[in-house]
């Protein structure tokens, strides 16, 4: 199977967002960055060593699941960035299902969509990582203020 250097950049993104959220993310983060880095990495892996489809089966199903998990990560974390992976999700799941029970090859149009669709997820994944890193520094630089106010107050008792 063929991916074109376009599909490549967009596996690699989605692989390099989940080191980038285990560093830097929250839980929620963490949790999507690795989750969309294995589907980006397992599904054309599997494509390969799979009947054609058997291989769409198993995408359209792993598809259904993570835009599942997505949900219940809304539903706990409640974060917008959230929201949004979880509707480009849904947006996957409608494109290979529609190819799927339509019985039609991917074409030139499938593979816009998906990347498209791809990249989004990475990009918010990344963007909840960086929402959650500037929150974590807001309580930092909040806790430092409150401990400086602590300290002098019991510097300046008699």
């Amino acid at each position: 199977m063929y991916h074109s250097p376009l599909a490549i950049l967009v596996i690699l993104l989605a692989v390099a967002v989940a080191p980038f959220a285990l560093w830097k993310g929250d839980r929620a983060a963490r949790i999507a960055g690795v989750v969309s880095a294995l589907n980006a990495l397992l599904l054309p892996a599997s494509r390969i060593f799979l009947q054609k489809h058997v291989g769409e089966v198993v995408q359209l199903t792993v598809d259904f699941v993570w835009a599942v998990g997505l949900l219940m990560l809304v539903v706990r974390f409640a974060y917008r960035w959230l929201g949004v992976t979880m509707l480009l999700q849904a947006v996957q799941f409608s494109l290979h299902a529609y190819y799927l029970v339509m019985d039609m090859p991917t074409d030139r149009l499938h593979a816009w969509i998906n990347n498209l669709d791809t990249t989004g997820i990475s990009l918010s994944i990344a963007a909840g990582t960086i929402l959650a890193w500037r929150r974590r520094i807001a309580l930092d630089q909040e806790e430092a203020v409150l401990e400086a106010r602590r300290n002098q107050r019991v510097s300046a008792a008699p």
